[in-house]
């Protein structure tokens, strides 16, 4: 009944912290299957099979001008890949588990462990993903070269930081609309298979077109992939740095939101009360 009160020191905090994300990790990416393999190959699967849906479309409409010099598979998956991470991410981190949930009554459980646990899956499993597909790709079917793979790296980690931003804005305000939430949340998903811009580049849009698509980060995320991926494609109208300045004030203000929800949660929200 009675503990004696002892004091831990920075390192011993930041390393229990550390610890609780790693299981939390674990949690999180077997949540899909039993097995964590049979999961990886399930995900790498359903990227495949986009890849393959988007491909024969392509084909069936004539469409097969990438406006791209290279490898025309890799362009595709270049921007589903980056798209899927984007919104697997924002899924992820918007069901993390909440102030409210069964799973903060656990000790030194709270929803800043289990927001960086879903995020950090979302990534594990993406990466991976799309690493076994392009080996076996380049293995089975095409030699693949990338011109700057640390760059089209780097635009992928983009992709996944903005989802991480727009899923805390989503997680922070669905307590106080939870009925509407889910139904934005929807849309902009589905609205990202068109303004992602997976389906072409920036460069070829006019300028009336580019208006549209050019304040979505993803979009910036993809074409500048695109740009380190073939060394023919230099992106003209897009940035790295618009992405991630955007992203960095969503996620300042998700934490702020996500704060203020905290100290004002009550069980009953969760109970639908």
């Amino acid at each position: 009944m009675f503990r004696a009160r002892t004091t831990r020191s920075t390192f011993s905090i930041a390393f229990g912290m550390v610890e609780l994300i790693y299981h939390s990790v674990v949690r999180e990416i077997r949540k899909s299957h039993r097995s964590a393999v049979v999961g990886l190959l399930l995900i790498a699967l359903q990227g495949a099979a986009m890849t393959l849906v988007f491909f024969a479309v392509f084909q069936l409409l004539g469409l097969r001008t990438a406006k791209i010099r290279g490898d025309f598979l890799l362009y595709l998956m270049s921007g589903i890949f980056l798209f899927m991470t984007h919104n697997k991410t924002v899924s992820a981190v918007m069901s993390a588990p909440s102030a409210t949930s069964a799973m903060m009554q656990h000790a030194s459980l709270n929803p800043t462990i289990t927001i960086c646990a879903a995020a950090i899956a979302a990534l594990y499993q993406q990466v991976l993903s799309l690493g076994l597909i392009l080996f076996g790709y380049h293995a089975l079917f095409n030699p693949i070269t990338i011109d700057q793979p640390i760059g089209a790296l780097g635009a992928l980690l983009l992709a996944w930081f903005s989802g991480v931003a727009v899923g805390i804005i989503f997680l922070a305000i669905t307590p106080w609309a939870p009925r509407l939430i889910p139904i934005l949340r929807t849309v902009y998903l589905r609205a990202n298979m068109i303004i992602s811009g997976k389906m072409f580049v920036a460069n070829t849009l006019p300028g009336y077109m580019l208006a549209m698509f050019d304040w979505n980060p993803l979009f910036h995320s993809v074409d500048q992939a695109r740009g380190f991926i073939f060394i023919n494609y230099t992106p003209h109208f897009t940035s790295m740095t618009y992405p991630l300045y955007l992203s960095l004030s969503l996620l300042v203000i998700g934490l702020m939101l996500e704060f203020f929800t905290r100290q004002r949660a009550s069980a009953s929200w969760q109970a639908g009360v």
